[in-house]
């Protein structure tokens, strides 16, 4: 009998270190309605935005009876669904970037450190769960929340850092960062 206590203990705290590792932001709730023949049955429709503050990401929705048990099952999908995003310094983008989905279009542009976060609603929630601290995003077209969180997310996916293109055109990263401050040109020069 201890020993079942004991694992149902353990699995309790695993769980809520897995909580405490994952910020999310709710960012939308909506009421919708399911006519049927007795009248409606209301429920509610919730957009969730789940990170680690250090470079993943994802977003979820969910739709219940309640808005607890909406925002629940929106987290836990959004969980399931994180992608890895490439940042530089831990706190910007390597590079601009665009993105869209549906009529919904956004840019980012990377910033200076001390910029902050320079963005719309659904796009401010995606960047503090994903950890960015300097971004400038300007939103164009469609303004509803899931068009531009979808948007946000395709421009982030879009990300590449010098790494992963130094690996795949077999050079060393500081001949990729030569390139990005011109620095590159007189290495070439003397190269020559």
């Amino acid at each position: 009998m201890a020993r079942d206590e004991k694992r149902g203990r353990g699995r309790g705290r695993g769980d809520r270190e897995e909580r405490d590792e994952f910020v999310d932001k709710l960012v939308a709730i909506n009421r919708v309605a399911k006519v049927v023949k007795g009248g409606k049955n209301f429920g509610f429709a919730a957009l969730v935005v789940v990170g680690d503050q250090k470079g993943r990401v994802g977003f979820g929705k969910g739709k219940a009876r309640e808005v607890p048990e909406a925002i629940r099952k929106a987290a836990q999908e959004a969980k399931r669904n994180l992608v890895r995003i490439p940042l530089r310094e831990g706190r910007t983008l390597h590079h601009d970037g665009q993105g869209r989905w549906g009529a919904g279009k956004v840019v980012l542009r990377a910033a200076p450190p001390g910029t902050g976060i320079i963005a719309g609603g659904p796009m401010r929630a995606i960047f503090e769960t994903l950890g960015i601290q300097d971004i400038v995003a300007k939103s164009i077209g469609s303004s509803n929340p899931y068009n531009m969180v979808r948007a946000t997310v395709d421009a982030l996916k879009n990300q590449t850092s010098p790494r992963s293109i130094a690996s795949k055109r077999g050079k060393k990263v500081s001949d990729i960062l030569a390139h990005r401050t011109g620095g590159g040109e007189a290495g070439a020069a003397d190269a020559a």
